[in-house]
């Protein structure tokens, strides 16, 4: 476990190297969010809520869901692409340490850094510009942190079962791109999930991506609540452990079509 400890320290240090990126994302981040009030504010006109949502909630909603995002991104599947097409991969499989293990550390490691030196300074210029409103239950804010880590935790598989396909693929950008589309799409990152119509909220169900994003904030406005909050985790951690299994069987076939190409 020390060695994988190891890798989150030296991503972390990494992404430290080049954290002025991050200072001038989190303006970026800031001007996003003031056109999603803009917007949202134009949308309601005056109305109490829609969809069970206030203006401020939405506010709130648009806020969290974006830094929750600087925590859970990551661009593992493009390391995995590029370290397949350069060969790169060979020589990691023969060291002492699981492969996709150590991909999924380095990409917790950069989690981290943004969730420190992103999200969090990020929240609060957000909360000095834009009305947001906070929960003070400490359950609420306990449950968010866990829903956020699965929310990692998926998004993460979803990058290594992309990543692995280049095995198959050989060139896989535009999957990456599209990976990306659906995922901001479907996740309630752009939309909530609840002002989709009836049908495709019916189909979205069935799939992971709204784990990612439109679960951890509902969760931080209380859109969520008691039973409904819980179910919502339990879904979450019925993701993570689901797409376990498509990421054994790609692996396995991977190494297989690796040996195939030779090496």
């Amino acid at each position: 476990m020390a060695k994988y400890i190891e890798m989150i320290r030296i991503r972390f240090l990494m992404m430290l190297a080049y954290r002025t990126n991050y200072y001038s994302g989190i303006l970026i981040y800031s001007i996003n969010i003031g056109a999603y009030y803009f917007l949202w504010q134009a949308i309601y006109s005056g109305k109490e809520d829609i969809e069970g949502l206030s203006v401020i909630q939405m506010t709130t909603y648009v806020a969290v869901a974006w830094m929750a995002r600087a925590f859970y991104f990551n661009n593992i599947d493009r390391e995995i692409a590029m370290e397949i097409k350069e060969g790169k991969v060979a020589v990691e499989l023969i060291r002492p340490y699981s492969y996709l293990g150590m991909k999924t550390m380095q990409g917790l490691g950069e989690g981290i850094f943004r969730l420190l030196f992103f999200s969090v300074p990020g929240m609060v210029i957000v909360s000095l510009v834009f009305p947001l409103e906070l929960s003070s239950n400490l359950v609420t804010w306990g449950t968010f942190f866990l829903s956020l880590v699965f929310s990692f935790i998926i998004n993460t598989q979803i990058n290594l079962i992309t990543g692995m396909t280049t095995f198959f693929l050989f060139n896989n950008d535009g999957l990456i791109r599209a990976k990306r589309v659906v995922i901001d799409l479907f996740s309630g990152l752009l939309l909530p999930i609840s002002f989709f119509p009836l049908w495709a909220q019916d189909i979205m169900k069935f799939l992971p991506f709204q784990s990612i994003s439109y679960v951890p904030s509902m969760i931080f406005t209380e859109g969520y609540k008691g039973a409904q909050m819980w179910e919502a985790i339990l879904l979450q951690g019925a993701w993570a452990i689901l797409l376990l299994i498509p990421i054994q069987i790609l692996w396995v076939l991977a190494k297989k079509q690796m040996v195939i190409q030779g090496g």
